[in-house]
């Protein structure tokens, strides 16, 4: 506590030179001089504890902790600091004058009173900080620059889930222009406000956040002078740097080479659960810290249900299944799907099937390139498809809503720090090199469909990432096998 508190006292004592208001300067001089802020003797433990000026250990990776992982200049692995701040510029580039844009961490989630939920970063929180942890809070506006106010030190909270990072950290290592505890927002933020004409925050982080009840920003809100902050961090987001690309390349590499061994695995083991189970363990054996979803494993009937998730039944002998999977690498994020049959045989009616949702994957795919949209994209997949499953007597009539019960879904959506990364940005937009989308045809046939019964119950989609380049598109998820005599070498290898 001791150095953030220190930290604190020079942000206070230098507030000219960060362009703060002299009546926001007197209210940092009135928190500091607030009895229950005067920092522990330097001797105590508590003090000791918090010390976190070497970065040693600051809540998550640092290169002094992590070297495996991270450079010096990163501030999360394959990201550098850097980066970060160019990321910040260009957000208030963005924004109009006289505003202000507030933007929380995610909140901890429950699952009993007392067991947490895996904690995820919200994206656009960390595609700004760098941080990681929960609790914290981004302010960004032309006046103030970027200022974070960081969870106050808990002594009894650090002893059962460790160190956190606090305002020396966020100025040191985040590289926040100023830092405060939060204690202080509620004192602070209400004069960073004033003379805002807009303020933007993330709606899907702001109720459970402290600031969100604040008489001031409640002012603001009635006023209607409160927007939503991703009508810019999803532009800022959908074109990848050279950095992202990289961390994407990875993240694909990985479940690729996780489904590769999960399918091996298909023919001894053809159950949905152990399936599930071996993709999520072989993704985190090869570094990835979470799986982006459920993973999705349809045997038979069940790969007709869409994002069937379940994953509780074993997989008959000549059912096909279906498994939609991803992984996230330091908040970049997978997903591919593939359908196969574990027993190493397609029967005729399923290879129809395959061939032409394969066939539509491989064309799709050829259309990515600068100036088409996913729009265009799907417009074709739902040409090729309706002629496809009409010469196999599976759709009658011409009728588009006979053809979005056999697959409601989109050729693709982008893909990013989130599944469905950038999802304000419309699928008309034209693609542009440095974007990322899925394109994953597909054709779900409930058992009670009115179709030749020999198709009836089958769930079939192949799906790829697929990287917008300068001169056309690169699939990032190439390794995977898709072909048929490919399937079907790969399941023979099993058998030794």
């Amino acid at each position: 506590m001791a150095a953030r508190l220190l930290r604190l006292r020079l942000t206070s004592s230098t507030f000219q030179s960060l362009s703060l208001s002299s009546t926001l300067s007197s209210s940092i001089d009135r928190c500091f001089s607030s009895s229950s802020h005067s920092p522990p003797s330097s001797t105590t433990p508590e003090a000791q504890a918090y010390l976190t000026n070497l970065f040693d250990h600051v809540g998550q990776p640092t290169s002094a902790t992590h070297p495996e992982l991270m450079s010096p200049a990163d501030i999360t692995p394959g990201i550098t600091a850097q980066e970060y701040i160019h990321r910040r510029a260009r957000l208030l580039a963005l924004l109009p004058p006289a505003s202000v844009a507030i933007i929380a961490s995610a909140p901890v989630k429950m699952m009993t009173d007392v067991v947490p939920y895996p904690f995820r970063q919200d994206a656009d929180f960390f595609y700004l900080t760098g941080c990681t942890q929960p609790g914290g809070l981004a302010l960004f506006s032309h006046h103030s620059g970027f200022c974070m106010f960081m969870p106050d030190p808990d002594p009894h909270e650090i002893v059962w889930q460790g160190q956190i990072a606090g305002v020396d950290a966020a100025i040191d290592f985040f590289k926040a222009d100023q830092a405060f505890p939060l204690s202080m927002m509620p004192k602070l933020l209400p004069e960073m406000l004033k003379g805002a004409t807009r303020v933007f925050h993330n709606p899907n982080t702001a109720p459970t956040s402290p600031y969100f009840k604040l008489d001031a920003f409640q002012k603001a809100l009635a006023n209607y002078q409160v927007k939503d902050i991703s009508t810019y961090t999803h532009k800022l987001r959908w074109i990848k740097s050279p950095s992202e690309i990289t961390l994407m390349r990875e993240s694909a590499s990985i479940a690729c080479q996780s489904l590769i061994q999960t399918m091996l695995h298909s023919r001894t083991y053809p159950d949905e659960s152990k399936l599930a189970a071996k993709v999520e363990f072989e993704c985190k054996m090869r570094g990835a810290q979470r799986m982006a979803f459920s993973p999705v494993v349809g045997g038979g009937a069940n790969g007709s249900t869409i994002h069937y998730s379940r994953n509780d039944k074993k997989i008959r002998e000549g059912e096909l299944v279906l498994m939609d999977i991803g992984c996230e690498l330091h908040g970049y994020l997978s997903d591919l799907t593939r359908t196969w049959p574990p027993s190493g045989k397609f029967n005729p009616y399923q290879e129809e099937l395959y061939s032409l949702i394969l066939e539509t994957n491989k064309e799709c795919v050829e259309l990515c390139k600068p100036g088409a949209s996913i729009q265009e994209i799907n417009n074709y997949s739902v040409k090729m498809l309706m002629k496809g499953l009409k010469e196999l007597g599976i759709l009658k009539g011409e009728m588009i809503s006979s053809y979005h019960q056999l697959n409601p879904t989109s050729i693709g959506h982008y893909l990013g720090m989130d599944v469905h990364d950038s999802a304000l940005l419309s699928t008309d937009r034209p693609l542009q090199p440095g974007v990322i989308i899925t394109i994953e045809p597909g054709v779900y046939i409930p058992p009670s469909y009115d179709a030749p019964s020999r198709y009836c119950g089958m769930g079939i989609r192949i799906e790829d990432e697929v990287l917008i380049t300068e001169t056309g598109h690169e699939v990032l998820t190439a390794s995977m096998p898709k072909e048929i005599p490919h399937l079907k070498a790969l399941l023979k290898i099993s058998d030794k």
